[in-house]
């Protein structure tokens, strides 16, 4: 046989990455379904605000998989598809191993195999979600770091990484969760059933070094984004505003859960006002980053893949609000109408399939309206012919009014128009 052609080469090798980046989503989407399928069966324990937090952050895996995976595939060389679609990962997998645990542990003790080594994944997993966005900060929006000279605070970031990775075998430490601490609010924390390193003595000294490294890291990061403002287009600097939107509203919530703190020190950590801050703090970053992207993608055409994007988006929103409305109705239906949790989960199920459709439709019209305008007014000039047409009689004036219809739509280069005679 014959070697493969050159053109051939490239649409092979896009299609071998495309199938990675499908891989990595799809592995993502299993997690979070596992996730809250075990958040269901733990509702009786972690309350109304701790699921209601827990549907947030799942339907901020959605868009982190779905624009992922669309940058990967078509750009497997930009960073930012693979850092989006591993954010995703990893805050899909902290959701899981701490209701996997909390189920393991308290709401049906032993039901299920190494809950408590499993419990342990949930601080990894948000570990690496918070470092995860340092990098895709400091890369944004091209996928490459401002400057050479900004390479030490990359490296910075892994060691960082790799020494919080580390501390998950410290000995003497008690494991309380992931991203929402649903082992703590449980009451199913216990001690580390992996731990060799040692509770105090040069471990805990490294330990103090590192989180001074991650501080002067995460100024760095920060610092970065003004860095490559400097001198940057007006379309760069609406791309990176979006960032510091986030960043602002996320340094606003820490400042206030810190007076909230000083103020009424007990309410932080049991009244509910602690546990709106506390959820503000962990959402805001972690959903307000991918959505930045996307606006990014979307509204200035970052990847040039904005009517892709558009439906992708579409249906990550559409998702999301299904997993709103499936967390709520299991809630509803467990708490207060008293059903088994099965039933509950079948029940919540069918309500969301059958919401899908019409909530699809609105939801592309919304996303196309906003961001998509061109095809948003095609539409509206072709629906609007379509209704003239039904009262237009004369063969000319139907014949100018389509030109005209098809000019605005599609904006082509010429238009021929032959009208057949009936026999």
């Amino acid at each position: 046989m014959g070697e493969a052609g050159p053109a051939h080469r490239p649409r092979a090798h896009q299609a071998a990455w495309g199938l990675k980046a499908l891989t990595l989503a799809a592995l993502t989407l299993a997690v979070l379904a596992a996730a809250l399928a075990f958040t269901a069966l733990n509702t009786s324990r972690i309350g109304t605000a701790r699921v209601g937090l827990e549907a947030v952050l799942s339907a901020a895996v959605l868009p982190y998989a779905a624009s992922g995976r669309l940058i990967a595939s078509r750009r497997p060389d930009n960073a930012i598809g693979w850092l989006l679609g591993s954010i995703g990962l990893a805050v899909a997998t902290s959701l899981f191993a701490e209701q996997y645990a909390l189920y393991g542990v308290a709401t049906a003790p032993g039901a299920v195999p190494v809950a408590k080594a499993v419990g342990c994944l949930a601080s990894v997993g948000a570990v690496a979600t918070v470092l995860l966005l340092f990098v895709i900060v400091l890369l944004f929006p091209d996928g490459h770091l401002p400057s050479p000279r900004w390479r030490p605070v990359l490296w910075a970031t892994v060691v960082v990484f790799i020494g919080w990775g580390t501390q998950q075998f410290q000995a003497g430490t008690t494991v309380t969760g992931g991203l929402t601490n649903a082992l703590q609010v449980g009451g199913a924390t216990y001690p580390n059933p992996v731990g060799f390193l040692p509770r105090y003595g040069w471990y805990s000294d490294l330990l103090r070094v590192i989180f001074i490294v991650a501080v002067v890291t995460a100024i760095a990061v920060v610092a970065s984004v003004f860095a490559r403002r400097r001198g940057a287009s007006p379309e760069l600097r609406q791309q990176l505003a979006w960032l510091g939107y986030v960043g602002a509203l996320t340094v606003a919530w820490i400042l206030l859960m810190g007076l909230t703190n000083w103020l009424v020190p007990s309410d932080l950590n049991n009244g509910w006002l602690g546990q709106l801050l506390w959820g503000l703090v962990v959402v805001t970053p972690v959903a307000g980053i991918p959505l930045a992207c996307v606006v990014a993608v979307l509204k200035y055409r970052l990847y040039d893949l904005g009517r892709i994007v558009s439906r992708t988006v579409t249906y990550a929103i559409v998702s999301g609000l299904l997993v709103g409305v499936y967390a709520g109705l299991v809630l509803l239906a467990t708490h207060l109408i008293r059903l088994t949790s099965p039933v509950a989960v079948a029940g919540a199920t069918l309500a969301a399939a059958a919401l899908f459709g019409p909530l699809r439709s609105r939801v592309q019209r919304r996303v196309d309206h906003r961001f998509n305008r061109a095809r948003y007014d095609a539409e509206r000039t072709v629906a609007a012919f379509a209704a003239r047409l039904k009262e237009e009689l004369d063969a000319d004036a139907v014949h100018d009014d389509l030109t005209s219809t098809v000019h605005g739509a599609l904006e082509p280069a010429h238009v021929s128009i032959w009208l057949a005679e009936r026999p």
